[in-house]
């Protein structure tokens, strides 16, 4: 079917307009449902005939900001002293997303589910940015504390963030568990505690990766299929 939204519907409110004819997005050339992968991005990200041209080219839309909130997970971090979730909390600004929520939580599993769990359950959030918590020692536990919450993983963002991290940092890079996932029709990003791993998966993923424009696909054009589509 095809979805169409208006900005209140994409920002979760309960007014949904789903119309009875369904079709397949073709904007997107990593997202084939019928047809073989094709990786000629100029002749594959026509879009649907059927849509506008401004449809068709994700550089022909206008800007979608979206709602953000940002978990700091940390023992000793307090809103004065939390540079990383400031980081992300400048760059999303910067960038033209709201904020609408931010809470710095302790290293501990249940507890950062719990909260998790609400921003997910809250239809006013579209996505989740976590900071900190993605290391390999004892106390690092927010992959497992978001783990019982995905719907679907995004491997691709922690293998991209490692490679550009490894440009950086070399083979230290394996340290890090930075991931992505759909959790509910949410998407989450694990990112690390540092400011220079926040500000590396920020500025060259997440923040094109939210940006409705970006070509040739996006994960901003894809939440209303991500809520919907079943």
């Amino acid at each position: 079917m095809t979805l169409s939204w208006s900005e209140a519907d994409f920002f979760g409110a309960d007014v949904r307009k789903i119309s009875a004819h369904e079709e397949r997005c073709t904007s997107c050339p990593l997202d084939r449902r019928t047809e073989p992968l094709i990786l000629d991005f100029p002749s594959s990200c026509k879009g649907n005939t059927a849509v506008s041209s401004a449809q068709q080219s994700p550089e022909g839309k206008a800007f979608l900001p979206l709602a953000i909130a940002i978990l700091t997970v940390s023992d000793s971090r307090k809103p004065e002293t939390d540079k990383s979730g400031d980081k992300v909390a400048e760059l999303a600004s910067d960038a033209g997303h709201r904020i609408a929520a931010r809470q710095i939580i302790a290293d501990d599993a249940e507890t950062l589910r719990a909260q998790m769990r609400d921003w997910i359950a809250d239809p006013a959030i579209d996505v989740i940015i976590a900071t900190g918590g993605t290391g390999v020692t004892g106390r690092d536990v927010t992959p497992e504390a978001l783990a019982p919450l995905i719907s679907k993983p995004i491997p691709g963002f922690g293998e991209l963030f490692r490679m550009l991290s490894f440009q950086e940092i070399g083979t230290s890079t394996i340290q890090s568990r930075a991931e992505a996932a759909i959790c509910d029709g949410t998407i989450v990003f694990l990112l690390p505690g540092s400011t220079g791993g926040v500000r590396l998966g920020m500025e060259a993923i997440i923040i094109p990766q939210l940006d409705i424009r970006h070509a040739p696909c996006n994960l901003s054009e894809l939440l209303p299929r991500i809520r919907y589509e079943h």
